[in-house]
């Protein structure tokens, strides 16, 4: 169950961070999960431990958790689309 918990508020991140970075039309909802949920992973590892709590790939959702997320999300789509066009957008 907590799988399908992480899939669809992955899915939200993915699909907000992708309208903040001005991705949404180019991307279906299969990538905005995927953005989401490496998005998720990327602030476990980098955000997370500075401002303190949990990831929210371990089940924890509160809201330092699921800020977390979406800006592990918009510096995936940040990074992506350097690589791509060579500007963040």
């Amino acid at each position: 169950m907590n799988i399908i918990i992480i899939l669809v508020v992955g899915g939200i991140l993915g699909w907000l961070a992708s309208i903040v970075m001005r991705t949404d039309g180019q991307q279906g909802i299969f990538l905005n999960i995927i953005v989401g949920i490496v998005g998720a992973f990327l602030a476990g590892f980098i955000i997370t431990p500075l401002i303190g709590g949990a990831p929210i790939t371990s089940g924890n959702f509160d809201i330092r958790s699921l800020i977390a997320s979406f800006l592990g999300a918009v510096v995936l789509l940040a990074i992506v689309n350097m690589f791509r066009r060579g500007r963040v957008r």
